[in-house]
């Protein structure tokens, strides 16, 4: 037998072992997975022990378990070594509880096999090893990865995971305070980050989900505190230090420009977190500068509604005792775990997702069939529009002087706010954002929609004369009689239109476009899928885009918007964008009755669907004639949804409202969606984009409406658009320049329109 795998084996389960000596640095739970996995190999060892010098007959199965347990041990040890007190317990949990059912099931087939072997040492007989199965299987495990596993899957499906759950995951990984939350969303960050330049595109989106979750918990931690808190009048947000979510008492403002209480930001500075807990941005430096603005409002807020301002320090000490006492009710809990759990949460079951990479930064061009293999040549969609940049929504143009970049006159901006807007302005705003926190944290995940999937391709080009041979018959082939012959035509001529622009145009000179455009019709889910994801490829090129419009398929695209399977919808949409580059195409698109159907699945598509309606409709948008049509069939509702910064959608919307904002139709739709308050919270949070189309929307907003106006005064603009005004895009701080210089005439009595 290979006496060296056993060896081997032995050798990680003794290193494995003296991890003790290092319980000193460990965290409670990685304790506890330490201790639990320390019971099974102590079980293990002597029974492998005994046999290394047996006369124990070759077994290819005994082989291949002493591999699997000695990789997964030294896995582990791995994982519990690098553990330290800022590590994502989220994520360590999933990796550690996957690799300890590992090591489980490996001890026990080998314990299994070992009793059918010959020649094993006389104290190891059939019921002493049976006797040691049992001990291993009775051993007690906690089940948190199950837990989070069932919370992720729920989270994914549209499902909020339920309030057991979240209460579960917070008991099991002492996720209990504000900031434990923070420092887990940051070190979730942190490894999506690092997963992102390895390019494990599986690992990211499986680290998205685990980010989602830890996200939804804390929007709830803060709403429940919100619920719970005892002050009869509504502390503005501004106020309150997103670390304490209290009245802040020393406000300091950190590199990324966010205001904090100074005690709880410099003990978050001191545990060695060095990016902004608010917007997740990395800090310069250290440096807290006073807020004395901040300061004074609060000052004066506090005693015109007779509020005492509550000791940080204080604060800071009631929490860290509550954390203690959690943490001693915790590890005295230890032994009421459950068994461990199944391989079925092993964080590598994304990994053979294909997904597409990187995220366009206002609205980009829908990527062509992502495969794994080859990379976009400079056909693609994403260089067939070369203006795309220039055709970002169109820019608000309120009829505003210039001014010089300075603040407002009267740095009293939340307060002014409050004096202009009607406390009924509130009141027009959906129920579903009346009582949205803007201190939670903004991410922009990158956009993990699932593929659209076909097999990979070798990356070979064919030479093209062949392909010509290949395609005339395969066009044939879509006439056929035979559904089995044209399913085959079909998704063998949508392998070939993902190669390149020399190929995708001998399809398209061979005839293909106008049988495709027919086949669209088909009653076969797989046909119908293959013919519209053939034509989005054959799309990318400039020439066949023309060509597809002028051969009367956008009917016959709407009709898959309408039928299709949720894939043959999204690439039907993507097509439609493709095609609206061409704008005779918008025309067309717009006239033919796309919109609703687009917008229908704006609303209620998969993920990737929604985000291949939104960039259609942004390229509609762009055509004056469509906005209104836009704006009728529903759309403003579902892209205020989308402004959620958890859908990954956050710019497409804005971007898309931006245009939306320059007709009354939409400016009204906007304010009556509870558009306002989210437009102002991307200005404050949002990426560089982002914060330029929504400073030019709530431009448009407040230079054509006082109510409006007032409506954005209420939810404290001015401070982040001051920001904006220095820091922003040229666009921009022109934009938000406007606005201040919009905000000062009013208050000197020059009235805007309403």
């Amino acid at each position: 037998m290979e006496i060296s795998l056993l060896q081997s084996l032995l050798k990680n389960i003794s290193t494995f072992l003296h991890l003790s000596r290092q319980d000193s640095k460990c965290s409670e739970i990685v304790n506890k997975y330490y201790l639990k996995n320390e019971q099974v190999l102590k079980l293990i060892k002597p029974v492998l022990e005994s046999i290394v010098d047996a006369d124990v007959s070759s077994d290819q199965s005994l082989e291949k378990e002493f591999a699997g347990m000695s990789q997964s041990v030294d896995e582990l040890r791995e994982v519990l070594e690098d553990s330290h007190p800022l590590m994502s317990k989220v994520y360590f949990v999933l990796k550690a509880g996957s690799l300890c059912t590992k090591v489980q099931t490996h001890g026990l087939n080998i314990l299994d096999l070992l009793q059918s072997c010959e020649g094993l040492p006389v104290e190891l007989s059939s019921g002493s090893l049976e006797h040691c199965v049992q001990k291993i299987k009775h051993i007690g495990y906690e089940k948190p990865s199950a837990i989070i596993s069932e919370a992720i899957k729920d989270q994914v499906e549209g499902n909020e995971p339920s309030s057991d759950i979240r209460s579960n995951i917070s008991d099991l990984l002492s996720l209990k305070s504000n900031q434990e939350l923070l420092i887990e969303l940051v070190a979730l960050e942190s490894l999506k980050e690092n997963a992102e330049q390895l390019d494990k595109t599986g690992d990211v989106e499986y680290i998205e989900e685990m980010i989602n979750l830890v996200t939804h918990m804390h929007d709830c931690f803060i709403e429940m505190k919100q619920s719970q808190s005892s002050n009869t009048i509504p502390i503005p947000p501004d106020f309150c230090c997103p670390l304490s979510l209290e009245v802040m008492s020393d406000p300091v403002i950190v590199a990324s420009g966010q205001t904090y209480e100074r005690s709880y930001i410099r003990n978050w500075i001191d545990l060695g977190l060095t990016v902004c807990p608010k917007t997740m941005q990395t800090l310069g430096h250290t440096n807290l500068i006073p807020n004395y603005t901040v300061k004074a409002l609060i000052a004066n807020w506090c005693e015109s509604n007779n509020v005492n301002l509550p000791d940080p320090m204080k604060s800071m000490i009631y929490q860290e005792e509550a954390s203690l006492a959690h943490h001693v009710h915790s590890s005295s809990s230890e032994d009421s775990m459950p068994e461990l759990e199944s391989e079925n949460g092993e964080l590598t079951e994304s990994e053979e997702r294909i997904v597409e990479s990187g995220g366009p930064s206002a609205i980009s061009p829908p990527r062509k069939e992502s495969l794994g293999g080859g990379g976009v040549d400079e056909g693609s969609l994403e260089h067939s529009h070369g203006s795309n940049e220039e055709s970002s929504p169109q820019e608000a143009t309120g009829n505003c002087s210039d001014v010089s970049g300075e603040l407002p006159a009267e740095p009293q901006s939340t307060m002014a706010a409050s004096s202009v807007a009607p406390q009924t302005d509130q009141q027009e705003y959906p129920t579903r954002f009346r009582h949205r926190p803007r201190n939670q944290i903004w991410r922009r995940p990158s956009e993990r929609f699932g593929p659209r999937i076909i097999p990979s391709v070798p990356e070979t080009r064919p030479d093209l004369s062949e392909v010509e041979t290949q395609v005339k018959k395969l066009v044939d082939e879509l006439s056929s009689t035979s559904l089995d012959t044209v399913k085959n035509a079909t998704f063998e001529l949508r392998l070939l239109a993902r190669h390149d622009k020399d190929i995708r145009n001998v399809i398209a000179n061979c005839g293909a476009i106008n049988l495709l455009i027919g086949l669209l019709y088909s009653p076969d889910q797989n046909i119908q899928e293959n013919s519209v994801t053939t034509l989005l490829n054959l799309s990318i090129n400039d020439i066949n885009k023309s060509t597809i419009g002028n051969s009367n398929a956008i009917e016959p695209l709407i009709h898959v918007l309408e039928t299709g399977s949720s894939e043959a919808k999204e690439n039907s949409a993507a097509t439609l964008f493709s095609l609206s580059v061409i704008e005779d195409n918008k025309i067309k698109i717009g006239r033919s009755g796309a919109i609703g159907p687009l917008v229908d699945l704006l609303g209620n598509g998969t993920p990737r669907g929604k985000k291949d309606a939104a960039t259609a409709l942004f390229n509609l948008s762009t055509f004056h004639e469509n906005k209104a049509r836009i704006v009728q069939a529903g759309a403003v509702r579902f892209l205020v949804d989308l402004m959620d910064p958890a859908a990954g959608l956050v710019d497409k919307a804005v971007a898309v409202l931006s245009n939306l904002a320059t007709i009354p139709e939409g400016r009204a739709r906007i304010g009556q969606e509870g558009g306002i308050p989210v437009l102002v919270e991307v200005v404050e949070l949002g990426s560089a984009r982002g914060k330029e189309n929504a400073a030019a929307a709530l431009l448009q907003l407040c230079t054509n409406s006082n109510r409006f106006c007032n409506m954005v005064l209420h939810e404290g603009a001015i401070p982040p658009l001051a920001a904006l005004s220095h820091t922003g895009t040229p666009r921009a701080k022109e934009k938000a320049q406007s606005l201040l210089s919009f905000f000062r005439n009013q208050r000197h009595g020059n009235g805007g329109r309403r």
